[in-house]
């Protein structure tokens, strides 16, 4: 596998995880909302707003992965976000009884 295929394969994966992962999250309902209040020729604006927001938020998470990374292994890096994102749930659903 050449290098501009195993790009591609990444380009792909990463797509279909930030794709799934904001599908019915918050960020999306916020949208949806503010899409709802604006008027039809305005909501191109509201898209453009999102997608501006989430290009940068996903660049300031590959900028400090790449940085993370030269200090701690990816198997800790992963490990520890599984961590995180376990103890999150865990929180939100004992704080939602």
């Amino acid at each position: 596998m050449n290098s501009d295929t195993t790009g591609l394969a990444l380009v792909l994966a990463t797509f279909a995880s930030v794709f799934v992962a904001e599908l019915g999250d918050k960020t999306q309902l916020a949208t949806m909302l503010l899409s709802a209040n604006a008027t039809p020729s305005s909501r191109f604006y509201v898209f453009a707003g999102a997608a501006l927001a989430l290009t940068l938020t996903s660049a300031i998470g590959a900028w400090a992965g790449g940085f993370v990374s030269r200090f701690l292994p990816p198997a800790l890096l992963q490990r520890s976000a599984g961590a995180l994102f376990v103890l999150l749930g865990g929180y939100l659903l004992w704080r939602s009884r």
